[in-house]
């Protein structure tokens, strides 16, 4: 079975730039798609803001040579018009429509509804460090640093609740 076509939203690329793992999504994808909405978030709007993890993102993208796509939402799913998503969510799930086998990274709540309501398979950036985890990318030593990480930073808006739980899932006995 192939490997789906990876497209990622905001959310999963600054967790990662923050937590240092960008490398980490291109162990586990390979290459990782984004729109120009998306790019422009993470990267441009980042930098003019002062954000760090806006000069690790652009820094990996160029190293890896891939560049941002272009998308008129509008044009590729109009169902997704009237939905209430910020432009680069609604550029990544129209992309997603676009394409045969296509897997999302995704945080925003009601985002991944629409993903899900679409047909589109959608991981955040938890399931994706569990992945990894089960890929062997990392140990549990590991999955339990970053999950740490991310509930003690006060820049990674992720539920602490479901992180909680997630953890008690796989390791509770």
């Amino acid at each position: 079975m192939s490997k789906p076509i990876v497209i990622s939203d905001s959310g999963p690329l600054t967790v990662f730039a923050k937590l240092n793992l960008l490398r980490l999504l291109h162990e586990l994808y390979g290459r990782i798609l984004v729109t120009e909405s998306v790019y422009a978030e993470v990267v441009t709007v980042g930098q003019q803001r002062g954000y760090e993890d806006a000069a690790h993102i652009k820094m990996f993208w160029s190293q890896m040579e891939w560049q941002p796509l272009a998308i008129n939402p509008e044009v590729a799913a109009p169902s997704l018009r009237s939905v209430n998503l910020d432009q680069g969510e609604k550029d990544t799930l129209a992309l997603a429509l676009t394409l045969e086998r296509a897997l999302v990274l995704m945080d925003e709540t009601f985002g991944r509804i629409v993903a899900r309501n679409h047909g589109i398979p959608v991981r955040g950036s938890l399931g994706i460090l569990i992945e990894a985890y089960r890929s062997q990318l990392i140990k549990e030593a590991d999955l339990r640093f970053y999950f740490a990480e991310i509930e003690r930073r006060n820049d990674i808006w992720i539920n602490r609740t479901l992180l909680r739980r997630l953890l008690d899932e796989l390791f509770s006995s």
